[in-house]
């Protein structure tokens, strides 16, 4: 649950070491495997998105029933921003079509910066 606590109380994107590092100050002497074993149960259940980009993780801001996921990531701050879309976008989904291509899971980065960081 620790784990969980961790990434869901973040402001950006953690990495495995960095959230290892935050356990530290939690638990003693937490190894690696601890919080690849903590994050791959928050994945599987839907409740922690990996950032594929950056190789790190983040709470699901949406109803953490869905298949595929969209983010907005600022290349400044470091805010994701979760789209709630829930199902593969159309010119996505006919390509898989046409290529008798059957998605398992799916994931949308879009890279920028927010609203914040621009007007700064």
């Amino acid at each position: 649950m620790e784990v969980f606590k961790i990434v869901a109380t973040s402001r950006k994107p953690l990495g495995a070491y960095e959230i290892l590092e935050k356990l530290g100050k939690v638990i003693e002497s937490p190894k690696p495997p601890t919080v690849y074993r903590a994050i791959d149960f928050w994945l599987q259940n839907g409740f922690v998105h990996r950032i594929e980009s950056l190789n790190a993780y983040v709470v699901c801001q949406a109803d953490c029933r869905h298949s595929g996921s969209q983010f907005m990531i600022c290349d400044d701050c470091g805010l994701v921003i979760e789209i709630p879309v829930s199902e593969l976008p159309k010119v996505i989904r006919d390509g898989t079509a046409q290529n008798t291509f059957t998605p398992s899971s799916w994931n949308v980065e879009v890279h920028g910066l927010c609203g914040l960081c621009q007007s700064a």
